[in-house]
């Protein structure tokens, strides 16, 4: 079996990156980014950049660089191994779960595009990528989204584990939470040697995900079916869902797991030495930079007029250079709560990362999104986009390990 991937929702190239570190001969087929909305799509030209683009049976290069919605997913080339981490900001903790809409948000449906995929070009291994809060969307119907998904996958023939993965905890500079999603087809002869194991084996010892990221021993799991009713699935469906499970034949195992924690990259490796003078905190910004991560108590008014106390605590200012650094979104370097401050280690002034230190957060190469031109601003967009490489690439340790045995 060929070591081909298709790349969904491709970003800067964060899972084609991670996996053609591992040198094991895997091969990007094709690959889909497109931003809406914009009309510079920065990311995809950053992708070409680096890897080159890629056509369709048709030998068009254009298909890249559209809305996948628009795709003939005939047209995409055959792949072993389909990837992606698709957007996700139904989900983001950019929106309150209250106000979140899931899978049928503006950008959730796109759940449907990768089904379509699946449909059309039948991989027989898949990986994606999302925030750990799909697991309990919607609030109103906490795990019908990612119960959605599973009555998909299970639907199409495939079974499927998935992981709530801390990037810290496995030797990344960034305490990034994300569930990867791993999905293989029954008729793969990895899926016919796990049907020998217990669930308790393959969640917690033996499965792709444990082999991947050790874990510590688990003592039991808790148990549900799905079915293949959509709709059903879509009007009833409800279940707690932990950050461990295991989906197959339409039988839901799922635990809380505890990671085997590796030596993490701390904050303090990644930071440059007296950068340029635009990313210091000036004397007159610095008040409004302590209040956004100070902790605050504000009277609000709800819209049927009910008042409360809007509370946070606060947050570490500057971040401190023993940890690894915190989640980075979208908005980082912007004047918000979020964004890294640090003290930089040659001044000892304090300023905000560097676009260089975003993309080491993520275990990207140094400058990779600075071809073509791309501004600091979306620079650091993309970075928030991004996933952790290095995660990946453990993943892909596996990954080369199964396809080879097939």
């Amino acid at each position: 079996m060929q070591k081909s991937v298709c790349e969904l929702f491709a970003g800067v190239g964060g899972f084609r990156l991670g996996l053609e570190r591992l040198n094991s001969g895997w091969e990007t087929v094709w690959f889909s980014q497109w931003e809406p909305g914009k009309t510079k799509q920065w990311a995809h030209d950053c992708y070409v950049a680096h890897f080159g683009d890629s056509v369709d049976l048709n030998g068009d290069p254009s298909s890249t660089g559209v809305d996948i919605s628009t795709v003939d997913k005939k047209l995409i080339p055959n792949h072993n191994l389909l990837v992606g981490g698709f957007p996700c900001q139904d989900y983001s903790v950019a929106h309150s779960l209250s106000s979140s809409k899931g899978i049928e948000g503006k950008k959730g449906v796109l759940w449907w595009q990768i089904r379509d995929v699946i449909i059309a070009k039948k991989p027989p291994f898949c990986l994606f990528e999302n925030v750990d809060r799909l697991l309990k969307s919607p609030a109103s119907q906490r795990g019908r989204d990612f119960g959605i998904m599973l009555s998909c996958l299970n639907d199409l023939g495939y079974i499927v584990e998935w992981r709530v993965v801390n990037a810290a905890l496995y030797g990344a500079a960034q305490r990034r939470r994300r569930v990867f999603i791993f999905a293989y087809k029954k008729t793969t002869k990895y899926a016919k040697n796990m049907k020998k194991k217990t669930p308790e084996d393959i969640v917690g010892t033996t499965g792709f995900m444990a082999s991947a990221f050790p874990i510590r021993p688990i003592f039991a799991l808790n148990e549900c079916k799905i079915g293949d009713d959509i709709i059903e699935v879509s009007d009833s469906f409800k279940f707690a869902f932990s950050n461990a499970g295991l989906m197959r034949d339409g039988n839901i195992y799922t635990t809380d797991v505890v990671e085997v924690e590796e030596k993490p990259i701390l904050l303090k490796k990644i930071l440059q030495k007296n950068v340029a003078e635009h990313y210091y905190i000036s004397e007159e910004a610095l008040p409004k930079w302590e209040y956004q991560k100070g902790a605050k108590k504000i009277p609000r008014k709800a819209a049927n007029g009910h008042e409360y106390i809007f509370s946070e605590g606060p947050v570490a200012f500057p971040d401190p250079w023993d940890r690894p650094g915190r989640t980075m979104l979208t908005s980082e370097s912007t004047l918000n709560r979020s964004t890294h401050v640090v003290e930089d280690p040659g001044t000892h002034r304090l300023r905000i990362l560097t676009p260089v230190e975003a993309e080491r957060l993520q275990g990207f190469d140094d400058k990779w999104t600075s071809s073509g031109g791309m501004p600091e601003r979306m620079r650091y967009f993309c970075m928030g986009n991004a996933l952790v490489v290095p995660m990946i690439t453990r993943m892909g340790v596996e990954m080369t390990r199964i396809i080879e045995a097939e």
